[in-house]
């Protein structure tokens, strides 16, 4: 059985090789494909994002040149060129400049190669290599089923260097790397540059389990990172993906191992939707659609399913500029850009792919970017319905009463007392 496993994997891998030797790939890296495959990929090649003229690009460069994060006319600065569209050249500098990744790896103790040397023993007497890392997942799953029967940790003579929850990292995170960005040039395939690419990935994922053990590695990191490494070098990353996961401004309240904070937000974007889309919420719960259903997705990936590049990595400049808002303000222009079609459709079945794949028409840069600087979305309103969540799960609500009520006679609803006291405070 292992035997045709292997077999069947080679097949499929040979296939794979020959497929990426013959494609071509966008300025983003991702593999032009047909027409009616890219409806199966769901990826738009067609991008719209604005050119900057030179002297505003050599602007750029010599506020970066000289970048001080705690100065107010830098970081209003480089708010007007987010606006204006970051170059893709310079965006790697700018994120590295708002991230302040460099502070970050000063400051702390941890040594990303050092960590990397020492993964690499488990990973020996695994008997697999970082650069082969997909082809290990049976490897890892057989040996994870033989030691995890009774939860013992491995025994013999030499007394290997991994544990039972190694292995169970190594394939969890080699299980979704797989499934990372399969079309893009860094990742897809068996070419030099994919097998480096994916065993980059690979490293930053590690290192960050190792470096944050309370965070470990959950749903989702692949994506990020993946982007991150689009854009940075290795260890640059890595400590990009510290300062995402890490700092309370950005996704500090979003990632942990049981999922339970990304939940919470979801919840809370889910009072922020009755508050601000009262009648579309209602519309939806009528039809059974709940916000964790396409929210959970969106949030855990930042938005890197939207069909359209160019948008994405605007959607994820706004979010290292801003932080965790521009994630809730993200997910509120998207809803608020496919309402009229959704207060149309009168079943799950049709709501739920539209959130889940959204149209590309929507999701171009030159009508969801837009679109996005026009909503605003502010921290003591984030606050709120995060109180409100609390309160709410703390005193579950008798039944027939809501979150958000009308106020048409006169009586403010719990959540409009919420924003009243939060805007005076």
């Amino acid at each position: 059985m292992k035997r045709r496993s292997s077999i069947n994997a080679t097949r499929r891998s040979s296939t794979i090789k020959r497929r990426s030797e013959n494609l071509r790939f966008d300025e983003f890296g991702f593999a032009l494909t047909k027409k009616k495959d890219q409806k199966l990929h769901h990826r738009c090649h067609d991008y719209s994002y604005p050119q900057l003229s030179s002297v505003r690009v050599k602007e750029l460069c010599e506020l970066l040149s000289y970048w001080n994060g705690a100065s107010f006319i830098c970081k209003s600065q480089i708010e007007r060129f987010i606006r204006m569209g970051i170059p893709p050249s310079l965006r790697g500098r700018v994120w590295k400049c708002l991230l302040t990744t460099d502070i970050l790896r000063d400051a702390s103790d941890f040594n990303y190669q050092m960590c990397l040397s020492e993964v690499r023993g488990p990973l020996v007497d695994l008997g697999i290599s970082e650069y082969g890392i997909l082809s290990a997942i049976t490897t890892l799953s057989d040996t994870q089923n033989d030691l995890g029967l009774n939860r013992q940790q491995p025994t013999s003579p030499s007394k290997p260097r991994y544990s039972v929850d190694d292995i169970t990292l190594f394939r969890q995170i080699a299980l979704d790397l797989q499934r990372s960005f399969p079309t893009h040039r860094s990742l897809m395939g068996e070419s030099p540059e994919a097998i480096e690419g994916q065993a980059k990935l690979f490293r930053v994922l590690i290192a960050y389990a190792k470096y944050n053990p309370k965070v470990g590695y959950t749903q989702g990191m692949s994506y990020i990172a993946a982007v991150l490494l689009m854009e940075l070098g290795e260890e640059e990353a890595f400590w990009a993906l510290v300062a995402l996961l890490d700092k309370p401004k950005y996704l500090g309240e979003m990632f942990d191992l049981s999922l339970t904070k990304v939940q919470h937000q979801v919840k809370v974007f889910d009072q922020f939707l009755k508050h601000r889309k009262p009648q579309l919420s209602k519309h939806m719960e009528s039809v059974g659609i709940l916000s964790v259903h396409f929210v959970m997705p969106w949030f855990l990936t930042l938005f890197t399913s939207l069909p359209c590049w160019d948008s994405v990595l605007a959607v994820w400049d706004l979010l290292i500029l801003h932080g965790l808002s521009a994630v809730f303000r993200t997910a509120l222009t998207i809803v608020e850009l496919l309402e009229p079609r959704l207060m149309d459709l009168k079943d799950e079945g049709a709501i739920l792919p539209l959130l889940l794949r959204v149209p590309v028409d929507v999701a171009q840069y030159t009508v969801l970017v837009p679109a996005l600087w026009n909503t605003e979305v502010q921290d003591w309103e984030l606050k709120c319905m995060n109180s409100l969540e609390l309160d709410e799960s703390h005193n579950e609500p008798k039944a027939g009463c809501s979150g958000i009520t009308s106020t048409r006679h006169g009586n403010p609803s719990p959540l409009e007392s919420h924003l009243h006291k939060t805007q005076t405070e």
